[in-house]
């Protein structure tokens, strides 16, 4: 049983002495990087007279909208505005393209697990202690999820205050181009078949839509494992129109203050060389900067500008442009916790495909066999891998460069055999628990404190309660049994095993797994959907505009107060497109021709 204690989730120590070896940091020359010809590396943007790599544009030209932040809502709000005006989208991290830990689902675990500096994830750890990850490539959150695509509810959609129509429409502009039906891999038929068999119906098949029971949803990943990202939904633009820069990272949004309220005219950003650049909005009547840097990235950038709590920013000798003490507040993330099943039988590779929509306010959701390669046991792997690095039994304090490596190169003497299996995940709808973001220095690369807060609401932890044990029933459910290992004990055995693993930086209770609200404690750990610090109300306007501010909004999952649906990035692409035509047809009306 020794070797299971390996199984649950990546431990990451950000240190020079464990930074990874493998798929690590790899800069890709290759002719695919730049897959459409309007994307070129920031430092084209205004080269060095010597240069031979020119824009066709002067950098001195002005832009209609300056998007900052070229991930899962801006690549199709991007794509979208081109159609009609010039659009200036900037993203600090690279391209997807050439890049196979984020291109192939069997290296999804590999991408999360790379820690260097080029990676197209970046690693944090919030207050609470949890690991986390934040996208930092052209696609956004949409190149190093799970991949799966399912829509918000009827009710989710009506409550933001959606028009249902456009919604509609722009649902299957997304699903069009990069969404796939998936063939469902056995560890999914098995959990589909055990959510039915223990009660979470009706089965409603194949759907995009978010409907109570079970279902089966769509994926980005195609028949040969290969992820489509929003990115692609760039191939949709206006070329003529649309300008891509990555690793451009932008430090600041400049303003002109002189009027009675503050107005946004530019960008400054870095490129990949350090260089600094400045890109500035057309004079226009309706030019904007558009922030869409997600949940993390978005107040991050509005605090750094000037536009946030008074007293935060003086504290780090920001100017005040706009005092707004709820910028980086309300910050939340849907708790996840998982029970690792070990087989007898090594079992096929799979992400979410399928659901259970429950009425208790949790979801549960599956993913199955990463981690078996016979030779990648002797590298540390990422989110959903049998291959983790396991320090929990060892206090925080005590988790010297000694200790990580000597599990390092026990880990290497495990059997293969050991890691066959797969995890049942359950999930948090609708957290009432929230935290917030603030800064700890005036580094844009560097993340700011985190805080979500995890269970600090008691309804929180009590609907964590009912999903486990919607998981214990699935666990004892007829279908599961050519997967179970033991034949006495086999909840209690796993829950031990999950408490024991190493899942986070939060004191553990093992042998205490009877207690389900201290496993949900214990075990602790994130889907990435975290959301807010740009509210609608407190930080934006009902159309997302910055609120005291001109010439500003901001579109991402920043503004929400709920994550929509089982898994958010269906509608965070979608609200791209749809906030895209929205501003198209606000300003040209019928003429739009989107």
């Amino acid at each position: 049983m020794a070797p299971l204690l390996a199984y649950l989730y990546l431990l990451v120590w950000i240190s020079s002495s464990t930074v990874l070896t493998f798929c690590q940091g790899v800069q890709y020359d290759h002719p695919a990087q730049y897959r459409y010809p309007f994307i070129k590396p920031a430092s084209s943007f205004s080269p060095d007279p010597s240069s031979s790599a020119r824009w066709t544009r002067s950098a001195a030209v002005s832009y209609d909208y300056i998007i900052v932040g070229g991930g899962t809502a801006g690549c199709p709000l991007a794509a979208t505005l081109s159609r009609n005006y010039t659009v200036l989208l900037l993203e600090r991290g690279g391209t997807p393209f050439a890049n196979p830990n984020v291109t192939l689902m069997q290296n999804f675990h590999i991408a999360l697990a790379d820690i260097s500096a080029t990676s197209a994830s970046q690693m944090f750890i919030s207050t609470d202690g949890v690991f986390n990850s934040r996208a930092r490539v052209l696609g956004g959150g949409t190149c190093i999820n799970a991949g799966f695509y399912t829509r918000a509810s009827t009710s989710y959609i009506k409550s933001v205050g959606w028009d249902e129509k456009l919604v509609n429409e722009s649902y299957p502009w997304i699903e069009k181009q990069i969404v796939h039906r998936p063939d469902l891999a056995p560890w999914q038929r098995t959990v589909r078949d055990s959510l039915i068999e223990v009660g979470i119906s009706p089965f409603n098949g194949f759907t995009y839509d978010h409907i109570y029971g079970t279902k089966v949803g769509g994926t980005i990943f195609d028949r040969f494992g290969r992820r489509h990202t929003a990115a692609e939904l760039l191939a949709s633009a206006n070329p003529e129109n649309l300008h891509v820069l990555v690793h451009a990272t932008v430090q600041k949004i400049e303003f002109d203050t002189t009027g009675k309220h503050p107005r946004a005219v530019g960008v400054i950003f870095k490129d990949e060389h350090g260089k600094k650049h400045k890109a500035t909005l057309s004079k226009r009547s309706g030019s904007e900067i558009i922030v869409s840097s997600g949940a993390i990235g978005s107040p991050h950038l509005l605090l750094l500008s000037g536009i946030g709590p008074k007293a935060e920013l003086k504290k780090f000798n920001i100017p005040v442009v706009l005092d707004n003490e709820f910028v980086g507040k309300g910050m939340s993330d849907n708790p996840l916790n998982t029970i690792f099943v070990p087989s007898k039988t090594p079992v096929k590779q799979s992400l979410i495909q399928t659901v259970g929509i429950t009425k208790l306010g949790v979801y549960i959701e599956a993913s199955s066999g990463f981690g078996q390669s016979k030779d990648s046991i002797h590298w540390d792997h990422g989110i959903a891998s049998a291959e983790i690095g396991q320090l929990s039994t060892i206090p925080p304090k005590q988790r010297t460069h000694e200790a990580i490596h000597e599990y390092r190169r026990r880990k290497r003497n495990l059997p293969h055999e050991a890691f066959k299996g797969g995890f049942i995940l359950e999930k948090i709808a609708n957290p009432l628990s929230t935290g917030q973001i603030s800064l700890i220095n005036k580094n844009i690369d560097d993340n700011p404190s985190i805080t979500f807060n995890y269970f600090s609401h008691p309804a929180d932890l009590a609907r964590c309660v009912d999903g486990i044990r919607v998981v214990e029933k699935i666990l004892k459910a007829k279908h599961f049994a050519p997967y179970a290992q033991y034949e006495k004990d086999v909840v209690e055995k796993l829950l031990n095993l999950s408490v024991e693993a190493n899942v986070n930086l939060i004191p553990k209770h093992t042998n205490d797994t009877k207690c389900l609200e201290q496993f949900c404690k214990d075990t602790l750990i994130t889907i990435w959907h975290y959301h807010g610090g740009c509210h609608v109300g407190k930080v934006v306007s009902p159309d997302y505009k910055v609120l005291g501010v001109k010439g500003l909004r901001v579109i991402d999952g920043s503004t929400f107060t709920e994550s929509p649906g089982t898994n958010p990035q269906a509608t965070v692409m979608m609200m791209g497109r749809y906030m895209g035509v929205k501003i198209l047809r606000e300003r040209l009306g019928k003429a739009a021709g989107v």
